[in-house]
């Protein structure tokens, strides 16, 4: 996949800027905000420019965080109160998706 454009980057990671403490989007939420479907292009985004932003904020579907990332994520979910899922998946967890959920 190409390197995501300058405009709808900048675009992608003021809506993830702008989301508050304990609470999450999926890619496919932010690209919604943006006008667009392109979930994926979002993960591009946030994999190539993510790293000064809350990337732990935005999640794969079903609340789950970012691929590789669960153990990193974890710290700030505790941290800001994130409400979280026991599972026996991989991570171990997930996010509460339907009470964490951003719905600006």
């Amino acid at each position: 996949m190409a390197v995501p454009d300058r405009g709808f980057a900048e675009a992608v990671l003021a809506v993830v800027d702008d989301i508050p403490a304990g609470h999450v989007m999926t890619y496919g939420d932010v690209a919604a905000m943006l006008g667009s479907r392109g979930a994926r292009a979002v993960g591009q985004v946030m994999a190539y420019y993510g790293s000064n932003s809350p990337w732990w904020r935005v999640l794969r579907a079903g609340g789950h965080p970012p691929r590789g990332l669960a153990a990193r994520a974890l710290p700030y979910y505790d941290a800001e109160g994130t409400p979280l899922i026991t599972t026996t998946s991989e991570d171990g967890y997930r996010v509460d998706y339907a009470t964490a959920r951003l719905r600006p």
